[in-house]
This record gives C-alpha cells, structure tokens and sequence, in this order.
C-alpha cells in the first residue's frame, strides 16, 4: 500500500510550489519610462524583482517533489517487477504523463523566471531622434501556466504513487501450498 506520510509530504512539496507559482505571477516586474533630469534621454526603470525568486522557488519545490516520488517508486530501474495487470499499465501510464507535465511546469518556470530577471538598459535620446522605448517585461500567464502545470504534476504524480505501490503489492498464490499426492496402487 502507498505510503500516507510520502503522499502527505508530496502534496505539501507540490501545494508550496502552487503557492510561489502564483505569487511569482502576481508580483510580476512592471516598467515605467523615465526621463532623465536634463530631459535629454530616456530609461526604464523596473520595479520589485521579487517574482524572479518565487519562480526560482517553485521550480525547485516541484524539483525536490519529483525527486522524492521517483526515488520511492525507484523510477522503474531498479527492484523487482512489477505485478502484471491493469495497476502496471496504468502506473506506466501515469509516469509518462507525470514526467511530460513535471518538465513543461519546470520549463514554464524557469524561462519566467529567467524573462523577467532580465531588464532592458536600453535608452533613447532625444537629440538624435531615436525610436520610441520599449521596456521589455514577462508576458503574463507565464508563471500562471507554470502553476497549472504544477498542479497536473501533483495530481497525476499521486496517483502514480499509489497505482505503482498496487502493483509492488505480492500476488497472493491462489493454488494449493501443498504437495498433490496420488492414490497409490
């Protein structure tokens, strides 16, 4: 049987990461065009980067998440086989989909994270007509996805576990345990 105290500890791990996934896509970085005090040029300037270290955290929650349910159901390299029947195929099923949404949810984190870390220095001046700035910022819904797909993760790596613990379970031996002895003649 699964291990309540494992699944208890992966949804704290998977909730934790929710929770800075969201945060990270509410406190986005936004940007203002500033004007220099001479009026000769203009800048952005970025707001809090806070977000930046949320998404860092998220993605490393669901990283140690990921890690602990794959070291307890020793990933499908090591140990015995697992029992044939429908708890196999749906826990191989289940880990495909579970590794598929656990790197779409990590790049979706990493890439918001990195994209709005990043801030543009550019500048224009007004004595040599330049293009109107633009101050690049995260597009929304980055980390908002990220945190959907923590979401899956968490679900579909759950109900991994337990399908995979299913299957680790010993087949009782529906067979007689002793020796079939004939009548002598």
């Amino acid at each position: 049987m699964a291990s309540k105290l494992l699944m208890i500890t992966i949804f704290v791990l998977d909730l934790i990461a929710f929770g800075l996934a969201v945060a990270a896509e509410r406190r986005r970085s936004t940007a203002t065009i500033k004007e220099d005090s001479e009026n000769n040029y203009s800048y952005c300037v970025y707001d809090s980067d806070i977000s930046t270290g949320y998404g860092v955290g998220a993605f490393l929650f669901l990283m140690l998440s990921q890690i602990i349910v794959m070291m307890a159901s020793r990933c499908f390299c090591c140990g015995k086989a697992l029992s044939p029947g429908g708890s196999r195929a749906c826990a191989v099923l289940l880990f495909i989909i579970c590794w598929v949404t656990f790197f779409i949810a990590e790049a979706c984190l990493f890439a918001g994270s990195v994209r709005n870390a990043y801030h543009t220095k550019y500048r224009s001046s007004i004595l040599t007509s330049d293009k109107p700035l633009s101050c690049e910022i995260l597009r929304k819904g980055v980390f908002a996805a990220g945190a959907a797909f923590i979401f899956f993760t968490s679900i579909i790596s759950q109900f991994y576990y337990v399908s995979y613990s299913k299957s680790r379970a010993p087949v009782p031996y529906g067979g007689e345990s002793g020796v079939g002895m004939a009548a002598y003649k």
